[in-house]
């Protein structure tokens, strides 16, 4: 790690247990146990019973031990992300997560209790003073009504996923984790995330090999990891099979607010528009000088000496906060105090959980948001991406528990936005064909990898859970077979497909945690574009909008948030309007390429 300034960026996460460190988790969830078991002794049996006043009281009581529950649990998986190989964190998780579902299992009979009473004496009660922040709460919850259990099975099912799929989830993060790469070269084994960055290097022999180690070092538990998806896989095919969802989808999709058929419209336009990717891939060979790339060309540097430009974290602090300053003070307020009072954790180091995220944390603290900065640009973007979610959730907080967050198909509207302003920012100040050239490169390699690879490993999981339903337990050539089917319709015949990439499922932590997730980057890019598509259309009167649709957090649907933004999400043609502004920004990057490869002149 070379950017010594990133080093002592750590997060503090004591503001979540209020300086009492791993003990005051016990704590929280002492009053929370308490408070959940009075609520109970007052309630269970009798929700039908309340009054509008009543109904008011319970949810803020209930708001009240989400909140001790939530501080405690967040403090424990935070710790766990930061270091997954200190043992006490691992078993502090365990311990929380056991307390915080016995907790969940007192309280479950208030859900089903409302979800089964009537539409008119429901509505009646929703109305209610003193319900401002639980209104949509209250209305999403009884959308659940056909797939409820009775109460004793709904307890079973909770106190049983501790050591199930919650417990196998564990055990993948801290496989996926321990993971080291053998890089040529190099005296240390590196982290899977400091690997893969190798692959934006401009020599390909460097993308090669780091592809190749990273193909190695999977190998050894490729089937243990194969294994866990397999229970996860079949664990979810009884849950559906038992809560009478359709299609393994439908309970990701009504999670989301979004019907399986608007679901299946995006797809189905993000699928027929992979003639993007097939362009970009071909005119990135011309780039490379290649006739074609491989998969391990792909994020490859096409820009020359602008590609390998570090960007140290002092640099890229004040990009990010200046991008967001300047669009609006407050969000520009608000990205100072990630910095400065030590919501973000940045360095990359061995144990720490890969990529990047944010935490809403709860709305009684702040969010945190964890990186592994490795100095280079893109990691400029994934800071301006991880704290537009940190803004969202910050002006959020208002909504409060129950509808600060969002729906996942519109969380990541203020990422992309940010990135957005980040991006344009840079190319704004570019000077030169090859600069512009590179910074549409990786922006549209983002497009890529958000909308239409996204797609594609939702094409993956939809086949992996079929198979898995009517097949039995897949082998993992089996699993290779799909990556590599699904991966093609991707990359068409621009790209080739090396041995080792079939294995490269294996490390994705979406398919594990959050089954049905991934398409959720394509309708929240596409969504994000189309508001900055506004904005630019609107310019400054367009802010207030936007920070009304962001402070609104998740007490409405995706439909009336979009609306905020005066945009229809039930057009039909709204998926297209999006997909095409990524085809403008290819036609950019065609005319830029154009002129550097005019300006290198005949390769030999």
């Amino acid at each position: 790690m070379s950017d010594t300034a990133a080093l002592d960026v750590t997060w503090d996460l004591e503001d979540l247990v209020e300086g009492g460190g791993p003990g005051a988790c016990e704590r929280l969830l002492d009053e929370a146990d308490r408070r959940a078991a009075a609520f109970s002794e007052e309630h269970a049996g009798r929700v039908a019973q309340l009054d509008g006043p009543a109904l008011a009281a319970a949810m803020a009581e209930l708001a009240a031990i989400a909140d001790l529950v939530g501080r405690a649990g967040n403090y424990a998986h935070l710790r766990f992300a930061a270091d997954t190989e200190d043992e006490a964190n691992g078993a502090l998780v365990a311990r929380v997560g056991e307390r915080a579902t016995a907790i969940e299992t007192k309280l479950l009979f208030f859900e089903l209790e409302w979800a089964k009473l009537d539409d008119e004496q429901a509505e009646r009660l929703i109305g209610a003073d003193g319900l401002e922040l639980a209104r949509h709460h209250l209305r999403t919850v009884r959308r659940y009504r056909p797939h409820l259990l009775s109460e004793p099975e709904e307890k079973i099912l909770a106190e049983k996923s501790v050591t199930g799929r919650d417990a196998w989830r564990r055990l993948f993060s801290e496989l996926t984790s321990a993971l080291r790469v053998e890089l040529p070269g190099e005296d240390q084994p590196a982290t899977l995330d400091a690997a893969l960055s190798r692959l934006q290097s401009p020599d390909r022999d460097v993308r090669r090999t780091a592809a190749e180690a990273v193909s190695a070092a999977l190998e050894p538990g490729l089937r243990t990891r194969a294994y866990v998806f397999n229970t996860l896989l079949q664990d979810k095919a009884t849950d559906d099979r038992l809560r009478s969802y359709a299609t393994w989808i439908s309970s990701r999709n009504l999670a989301n607010e979004a019907s399986d058929e608007s679901v299946a419209a995006l797809l189905e336009a993000v699928r027929g528009a992979y003639d993007v990717p097939h362009r970009w891939y071909r005119l990135k060979a011309r780039l490379l000088g290649l006739e074609r790339i491989a998969d391990y060309d792909r994020a490859a540097a096409v820009g020359g000496d602008h590609d390998d430009e570090r960007i140290g974290w002092a640099e890229g602090r004040e990009i990010v906060l200046e991008a967001y300053a300047d669009f609006s003070p407050r969000l520009g307020d608000l990205v100072r105090r990630f910095f400065d009072e030590r919501w973000i954790d940045a360095p990359a180091r061995p144990g720490k959980r890969g990529g990047a995220f944010c935490a809403y944390a709860t709305p009684s603290v702040h969010p945190y948001v964890l990186l592994n900065w490795t100095s280079r640009r893109r990691d400029v973007m994934t800071l301006a991406h991880e704290l537009g979610h940190g803004v969202h959730a910050a002006l959020a907080i208002p909504r409060g528990i129950f509808e600060q967050g969002t729906p996942l198909t519109v969380c990541e509207t203020a990422s992309v936005f940010g990135e957005t302003l980040v991006f344009r920012r840079l190319l704004d100040a570019a000077d030169s064909p090859a600069s512009r050239l590179t910074l549409l490169a990786e922006n549209i390699e983002g497009s890529i990898a958000t909308v239409f690879r996204q797609t594609a490993m939702n094409s993956f999981e939809d086949a992996a859970h079929t198979a898995r339903r009517e097949e039995g337990e897949l082998p993992v050539e089996r699993f290779a077979s799909i990556w590599e089917e699904t991966q093609r319709d991707l990359l068409g015949d621009a790209v080739e497909i090396t041995p080792g990439y079939r294995s490269w499922w294996s490390y994705i932590p979406h398919f594990i945690g959050t089954p049905g997730y991934v398409y959720a980057y394509a309708f929240g890019q596409l969504l994000a574009l189309s508001v900055y598509g506004r904005y630019t259309q609107e310019g400054e009167a367009f802010v207030p909008a936007y920070l009304e649709m962001l402070g609104a957090g998740g007490s409405r649907s995706p439909e009336e948030l979009a609306a905020i933004a005066g945009l229809d999400l039930a057009d039909p043609g709204f998926w297209n309007a999006g997909l095409d502004l990524v085809r403008g920004e290819l036609a950019e990057a065609e005319a830029a390429a154009e002129a550097v490869l005019a300006e290198r002149g005949p390769m030999g």
